[in-house]
């Protein structure tokens, strides 16, 4: 039985600019989560970010805070470069990890992850966030319900403008890409919405820099003979837009922005002839994820974003670079 007066403490690796909004402030309407630590590279930096949020604690390096033993769980916000090494590092402390996305630079460091995880039986969760939030639950189940009946094509997109030409996303040495950023939402929402692992038939990049890829296209095929299609963009004649499609034999789901719909979604379900949309709570996906984050540790519950489904994600990622002729990031 759950224990309501138990409280999973939280220290974050970095003060990176996603931290307040995926971490801190669902942590004040989260009863049983509590951010207590910040440690970063620059010990002034973090001073200021705990000022800011009121958190009770600095570390002056990563290794410091996950060996803090009044901390239960790390959150993981690092470079992409980053995310396997201390997640790694933070389960041999025996923390608990919320581990942004992409859970590492590729499927063999992700594997090694999950290698970690089962041995030390410590929670790991990728913060796909989107996933937690009821228009991802709704959307499974409609493609998977039959609904629509077999799905003959998936296609998910996300475009989005990052015009600062120094951004870490652009960084090739750390991990960084349209694929390894927005394609990892892609690539989960389609394996998502199947309950299928794809073949990568096809993929063309336009690059930002060598190696580095601002827009993806990826065309897929899947194990029950659909078709599907994934495109990115950091940086296009697009400015902004993302969301999924499924058709199958009987109608066809459409969700416009399933990655953050507590700003805006719509979500549309077509099937003999007739239209329908859903509406949804406006509740924000990250504080669903760290409801379910903190639940998992502290009651055993299931996680759906585990490291296993992380090591298949990342094996179509590594796909989608060799398809367009570039490589896999490196560890």
């Amino acid at each position: 039985m759950a224990d309501p007066s138990r409280r999973l403490r939280i220290g974050t690796l970095g003060a990176a600019a996603i931290t307040p909004a995926a971490l801190v402030k669902p942590a004040r309407s989260v009863p049983r989560a509590e951010v207590v630590a910040v440690a970063a590279r620059d010990r002034a930096r973090a001073e200021r970010f705990t000022a800011k949020h009121a958190i009770a604690r600095v570390h002056g390096s990563y290794a410091e805070l996950i060996a803090d033993p009044d901390i239960d769980a790390v959150y993981n916000p690092l470079p992409n470069s980053l995310h396997g090494e201390w997640t790694i590092a933070a389960l041999e402390a025996g923390k608990h990890v919320l581990c942004e996305k992409p859970f590492t630079s590729n499927a063999a460091e992700a594997q090694q992850v999950a290698d970690t995880a089962r041995r030390t039986g410590n929670v790991v969760m990728e913060a796909f966030h989107y996933r937690y939030h009821p228009v991802m639950q709704r959307a499974v189940e409609v493609v998977r319900s039959g609904e629509i009946g077999e799905i003959r094509w998936v296609d998910a997109w996300m475009q989005a403008p990052l015009m600062k030409r120094q951004d870490i996303r652009y960084e090739l040495d750390l991990a960084g890409g349209a694929t390894m950023d927005l394609g990892a939402y892609t690539t989960h929402q389609v394996r998502t919405l199947t309950g299928l692992e794809p073949k990568v038939s096809a993929a063309r990049a336009k690059e930002r820099s060598p190696g580095v890829d601002r827009w993806m296209r990826a065309h897929l095929s899947f194990p029950s003979g659909a078709l599907g299609r994934t495109t990115v963009s950091l940086y296009g004649a697009v400015p902004l837009s993302l969301g999924f499609h499924a058709i199958g034999s009987l109608g066809q789901l459409k969700v416009v922005n399933p990655t953050l719909p507590s700003i805006y979604s719509r979500f549309t379900v077509k099937v003999g002839g007739r239209r329908r949309r859903e509406r949804f709570p406006r509740r924000p996906t990250y504080t669903y994820q760290l409801e379910a984050f903190v639940a998992a540790v502290l009651d055993g519950a299931p996680v759906l974003t585990p490291p296993e489904d992380s090591v298949a994600n990342m094996a179509v990622i590594d796909a989608i670079y060799t398809a367009a002729g570039l490589s896999p990031r490196a560890s």
